[in-house]
């Protein structure tokens, strides 16, 4: 049985007959990761709206429960930690510190700064969430056997580090 190609293939079928001077294969992998990634955003966010969270408000409780015990860091190591400049940082620590998730209080190494730590019920969500967002991630990647996903991560780590 022969598959039908997909949407990546359509489209650089259509490029190739429209601009038969341009090489177009990297579309191939370009634009099936770009749809993957798409399609894996959204079926991660249904894990962290299960627990009344955005990606946002889950990778800062990550961060603040990777950090080990007491579970904090200062607002600076948590934007650094999820990737986030320091004004978006603010409103999300301002909205779990709302609904109880974090803590603040002035650093007591520089009084200009934060340490936001993970409340007893922050910690108790994210460890919740964080059990269910691994089992996604299992689940997400079972079209894969264990050696493929091996050497698609080895693949990943070399592409990403000419960036990073």
């Amino acid at each position: 049985m022969v598959e039908a190609p997909d949407r990546v293939a359509r489209i650089q079928a259509e490029w190739r007959r429209e601009r038969p001077d341009l090489d177009v294969s990297p579309q191939g992998v370009i634009g099936r990761l770009h749809r993957l990634a798409a399609h894996l955003t959204e079926e991660l966010r249904e894990v962290y709206t299960r627990h009344g969270l955005g990606e946002g408000d889950f990778d800062v409780l990550a961060a603040l429960r990777r950090a080990g015990e007491p579970f904090e860091r200062s607002a600076g190591e948590l934007a650094e930690h999820t990737m986030v400049t320091t004004g978006a940082m603010t409103k999300r620590i301002d909205r779990l510190e709302r609904a109880g998730l974090v803590t603040r209080r002035v650093s007591e190494t520089d009084a200009r700064g934060r340490v936001v730590a993970l409340t007893p019920a922050g910690r108790d969500l994210i460890d919740r969430a964080f059990t269910e967002h691994m089992a996604n991630e299992h689940r997400l990647q079972e079209a894969l056997s264990p050696d493929e996903a091996r050497q698609l991560e080895a693949l990943l780590v070399k592409w990403l580090g000419q960036f990073e």
